[in-house]
């Protein structure tokens, strides 16, 4: 168990990383690279698709991303080890590219529309799945992130410009995708009393 949870650990502590070391390049050579974000409904902009949530405009951007991803990439590792890079990239790209189709002009960065993404995917494949320990992941989620639902409404740009609500709408829609697309993939569901009692009849009639 221990060792699983150190394991589930790595893969978002990496990206995290990655996405340190970009900022701190830019930060220490004095060049920014924004310019590689997503750029709605332009043919340079489809670049961004793919560096977008590696890019962040300082420090506070960054770290306030850090937090989020360390809790939602554990619960996704975790919880759904064999299918986590799938919905993980899966996530990454589906954002990305809702991004480009409905952004408001100007160039989209940061891994807040993976965020988004992978939080909607955690409580809904939570909810869809007959499976108390996602359920409980589910909740948690919506407890510590239900706040996130203002930032999904053009509202939140008065509150804090440069939002890119169209980025968080984008995470949200491809979290549901993903939550609907991989529901037969990944955890099981619990085996309740009803399933023991199909398996005897099963049985019986074999």
């Amino acid at each position: 168990m221990e060792k699983r949870i150190r394991l589930s650990s790595i893969p978002i502590l990496l990206f995290i990383f990655l996405i340190s070391v970009i900022e701190i390049c830019q930060y220490f050579f004095g060049f920014r690279i924004g310019f590689l974000g997503i750029e709605p409904r332009t043919f340079s902009g489809i670049a961004g698709i793919l560096f977008s949530p590696l890019l962040h405009s300082g420090f506070n951007h960054l770290l306030a991303n850090c937090s989020a991803l360390i809790i939602l990439g554990w619960f996704l590792f975790y919880f759904y080890k064999d299918i986590a890079w799938n919905i993980f990239f899966t996530s990454w790209l589906l954002s990305g590219s809702i991004t480009w189709l409905i952004g408001r002009s100007g160039i989209h960065i940061g891994a807040s529309s993976l965020i988004y993404s992978l939080a909607f995917f955690l409580f809904f494949s939570g909810i869809f799945r007959r499976n108390q320990k996602l359920w409980a992941v589910a909740f948690i989620t919506i407890f510590i992130y239900g706040s996130m639902f203002w930032n999904l409404l053009p509202i939140s740009e008065l509150i804090t410009p440069g939002t890119s609500w169209e980025g968080h709408l984008s995470g949200a829609i491809s979290g549901l995708i993903c939550a609907c697309v991989f529901i037969r993939k990944g955890p099981l569901p619990d085996r309740g009393i009803e399933d023991m009692i199909d398996d005897e009849e099963s049985e019986i009639e074999l």
